[in-house]
């Protein structure tokens, strides 16, 4: 691990480790990314795909782990391909990854052409007009970079239908076309005993077979763990390689990445019958001790991870222990009942674990009321970041960029 010089006020004074913690001390959050771990999902996956190629799909900011961090770890792991969403998803990407190859998912539009070609990506084309577009830019430029192609198999968004990718085949067919990859999408793979798999699997199999020596394309996270059929040339895992779990009928095959930690700024004791938070619907039922950490639903911690009266919210963990959220969580804050814990294990300055020590982006999703894809996602803007693993030179200590006028006071706060 190393830091950013950048974004850390170092002090001659101070050692390195030393310099890290003042550093950290102006953040009410620390979110902390494995980039081992994300390798080692990676390969695992990689592994079970044998002998397809396992790319990487990192849209979202590498689903809110950090896109360039995630891509150089990963090419550097072995990884050569990568999907994005957007152009300037993939902009970010291949300043990270030179040689990769490199898709956006967004599709192709008119006019678009010479920011693919600029930095050398291959739009996913979904629609006939877009390939009609694709081509233009590519015989008037001399452009040969590749594009993929993708077809509706069942998902009913993106992609030609079943007869649209028919008729283009004897473009195909015809040679010297530029389709590098040919791909559909499954509608829900982690289901294993779904009919729509089924499907999928044989309406793709048909028509990717016609695309005559053009590398296929199935398989996201959960369709690798349906079989080698599913598989073809190249799968395409996401949310697997930051720890959702592929297969939620079994237990979870993949390493936790994210660790989330928020600081406590205040410790308060309540009466019984006083009431916790915005609207009065939590109550205390006895003389309570709360925490107060400086981390709300602004940061990506859900609303609906609150409690109530009736009903229990989320947890997390306070000096090793797990103790429940109390009333509702706000835009920067969330109250925890820390009442069972020994005097004195909490204190203000003191950081407690939102996902880590057990509690698993899963976990947190059903709270939430979502998946863990949304989860991570959603992950705010204002934590610091720590990259460890995956050969990290730099930077440590990553915290996002701010307005001026929403920077961190220069003084940290107690710890």
């Amino acid at each position: 691990m190393a830091s950013d010089p950048k974004m850390i006020p170092q002090s001659g004074l101070l050692s390195a480790e030393a310099n890290q913690a003042a550093a950290l001390a102006a953040y009410g959050g620390v979110l902390t990314v494995d980039l081992d771990a994300i390798i080692a999902n990676w390969r695992k996956l990689e592994k079970t795909a044998v002998p397809a190629e396992c790319s990487a799909v990192i849209k979202a900011d590498a689903y809110g782990c950090g896109a360039a961090e995630v891509a150089r770890a990963l090419n550097k792991a072995g990884c050569k391909t990568f999907f994005v969403a957007t152009i300037e998803e993939a902009r970010t990407v291949r300043a990270a990854v030179p040689d990769a190859a490199l898709y956006v998912l967004g599709g192709y539009f008119q006019n678009t052409g010479e920011h693919y070609a600029k930095i050398n990506c291959r739009p996913v084309i979904g629609d006939l007009n877009e390939l009609a577009e694709w081509d233009v830019f590519c015989r008037r430029s001399g452009w040969n970079g590749g594009a993929a192609i993708h077809i509706d198999t069942g998902m009913n968004r993106l992609g030609l239908t079943l007869s649209e990718a028919q008729a283009i085949i004897p473009r195909i067919n015809a040679g010297d076309h530029g389709i590098t990859l040919v791909m559909s999408h499954l509608v829900s793979a982690e289901q294993l005993n779904s009919q729509i798999n089924a499907r999928q699997l044989a309406a793709f199999r048909a028509i990717a077979s016609e695309f005559s020596g053009v590398p296929a394309a199935l398989a996201n996270s959960s369709g690798i763990f349906l079989g080698a059929p599913y598989q073809f040339d190249l799968v395409r895992p996401g949310a697997a390689l930051y720890g959702v779990n592929p297969t939620p009928e079994a237990d979870n095959p993949m390493q936790p990445v994210v660790d989330l930690k928020a600081r406590i700024v205040q410790i308060r004791n309540v009466e019984r019958g006083d009431t916790v938070g915005y609207g009065g619907t939590w109550s205390a039922r006895r003389p309570t001790r709360l925490a107060i950490i400086a981390v709300g639903y602004a940061d990506g911690y859900f609303r609906a991870a609150s409690s109530n009266d009736g009903t229990r919210g989320a947890e997390v963990i306070v000096a090793g222990k797990r103790c429940p959220v109390a009333g509702r969580i706000s835009m920067d804050l969330i109250a925890i009942d820390i009442t069972d814990l020994p005097p004195n294990a909490a204190r203000r300055g003191h950081m407690v674990t939102l996902i880590g020590e057990g509690i698993t982006v899963d976990e947190l999703a059903h709270h939430f009321g979502t998946i863990g894809y949304e989860v991570l996602t959603s992950l705010g803007h204002r934590y610091a970041r720590i990259y460890k693993g995956g050969n990290v030179v730099e930077p440590l200590v990553k915290p996002e960029p701010l307005p001026a006028a929403e920077q961190p006071p220069s003084a940290p706060l107690p710890s």
